[in-house]
């Protein structure tokens, strides 16, 4: 599938600006979005019947221009060739990359727009740099609306590339507060990491907003209307979002029998990777991120509907009754429900922060929070305090050390407990919210219970432990009496 973008030249003919591969909604909006500002897109598709079909359609009386094969489209290209790939991430990829490669020359520039793994990025800008082409790996969010009115991009790879692209892309992404939702992110796969990042932290938002559905449906006994009208008034404030705008859309969404739609729904969600790829390198990299982590293994546990019907036959849960103020608990969960949400984002920065050491990525965190501003699923208006937290202290550690966070968690801490506690009393799973919490409390605390541990693995297996008088210093004790003076060599995995 492909797209190429150009501006008329009536000396020269055609000469397009950019090529897009993918004729998909998100790669025909991207288009149409790119044709509104002045640039000529020439179309490209595997399909090619689906190209004559777009300018039949869609793109009727815009400037794109079709392509009948990858030749005929680079040779619509002005250089140095600017070629994007929206197709499925993966072997599709590199397929598309090899068929290229022939009619591309030094200098000329390929971007993918996928969801690509970061590492393929890695890879392929490792690969292409040898040959003379410039990579880019570019995260694309918004969805459909995103890409044809203005969608938050993430582009990554060899920063030659970027003077070439960036008035392309600056001028189609949305904006906030008149900033463009783009910028440059870093090099190799940076771009796709911090999409890949942005995804789990989509999953965390999606996973804690339904459970404050959750709660208030099966504790407190709200409908769906009533808990429409909650999310529009959180909607009004410190939440403003988009993932509770359309919340607040679907509760009161009926269906053509009058009957709310989303009681219709089978509770079994779907996944396509990049939450589970964000916990996977959570755990490479040593970064407690564990909310994110809960949110894909949530998503696991509803996939199990057939075992999870059998299992509510044979197995009892607490038999207890709510019987508290119902508005008040309404505000408890909106408390709790923002305190998880700082933890999850905390989170997620501390994972884009030990990446960018790990591969001397230069990330500018303010500059991503504010990429995430606009266009993007994630969207809210909570990025603004981030973007401040890093504006006032570029070296920011953790966001909860930010004095704007730390307020913030401190006012809705009790509200917080209140919430996992009914939870916990009525039987109401909330793993978000609870390992949120929990991870607060762990962070907080002077001194864990990692000493017993330690000591554990050395009475086992002689693994070697720290003295708080002597960091640094690994020993051994033979406590038995009956094992050896030698140590297992120390090292983190």
């Amino acid at each position: 599938m492909g797209l190429v973008l150009c501006k008329a030249d009536p000396d020269a003919g055609i000469q397009g600006d950019l090529a897009l591969i993918g004729l998909a909604v998100m790669g025909q909006n991207l288009i149409l979005n790119m044709d509104d500002h002045g640039y000529t897109v020439v179309a490209y598709n595997r399909t090619v019947e689906k190209v004559d079909a777009f300018l039949d359609n869609e793109a009727k009386g815009t400037k794109v221009v079709g392509a009948k094969s990858l030749k005929d489209m680079v040779s619509k290209l002005k250089k140095p060739r600017k070629v994007m790939m929206l197709v499925k991430a993966g072997t599709a990829v590199d397929s598309f990359i090899e068929q290229l490669l022939p009619l591309l020359e030094k200098g000329d520039i390929i971007i993918d727009g996928g969801n690509s793994e970061y590492q393929d990025t890695q890879r392929r800008c490792k690969e292409l740099e040898k040959k003379g082409i410039l990579y880019v790996g570019t995260g694309v969010s918004g969805g459909e609306e995103g890409a044809r009115y203005g969608p938050s991009l993430m582009p990554g790879g060899h920063p030659d590339a970027w003077p070439h692209i960036k008035s392309i892309f600056q001028d189609i992404s949305a904006k906030a507060d008149g900033e463009p939702c783009c910028d440059w992110v870093g090099e190799d796969g940076a771009g796709h990491f911090v999409k890949m990042v942005h995804n789990g932290i989509e999953y965390g938002d999606m996973q804690l907003i339904c459970e404050a559905y959750h709660l208030m449906r099966d504790a407190l006994g709200m409908d769906p209307d009533s808990m429409s009208k909650v999310f529009e008034e959180w909607n009004k404030g410190e939440l403003d979002s988009f993932l509770i705008e359309i919340t607040e859309k679907i509760l009161k969404f009926r269906d053509e029998d009058g009957k709310h739609l989303v009681e219709k729904i089978r509770d079994a969600a779907g996944q396509k990777g990049t939450g589970k790829w964000t916990a996977v390198a959570a755990l490479e990299y040593g970064i407690p991120v564990t909310l994110i982590g809960e949110s894909v293994f949530a998503r696991c546990l509803s996939a199990l509907k057939e075992e999870r019907v059998n299992a509510s036959k044979l197995l009892k849960g607490p038999d207890a009754t709510f019987t508290e103020n119902t508005q008040e608990y309404v505000e408890h969960i909106r408390k709790a429900l923002y305190a998880s949400k700082i933890v999850s984002y905390a989170q997620g920065f501390m994972l884009l922060r030990e990446a960018a050491k790990v591969y001397k990525w230069n990330l500018n965190f303010g500059g991503i929070a504010l990429m995430w501003r606009g266009g993007c699923i994630i969207r809210s208006v909570f990025l603004g305090n981030i973007k401040r937290a890093f504006d006032n202290n570029p070296e920011l550690s953790n966001l909860l050390l930010d004095d704007f966070f730390r307020a913030a968690i401190e006012s809705c801490q009790n509200s917080w407990r209140k919430v996992i506690s009914l939870a916990v009393t009525m039987g109401i799973p909330t793993p978000a919210f609870s390992t949120a919490l929990a991870f607060f409390d762990g962070f907080r605390s002077e001194r864990l219970p990692a000493n017993l541990i330690q000591a554990q693995r050395d009475y086992f297996g002689a693994h070697t432990y720290e003295l708080l008088s002597d960091p640094g210093k690994f020993v051994h004790t033979n406590w038995t009496g009956k094992g050896g003076r030698t140590a297992a060599t120390t090292y983190q995995a």
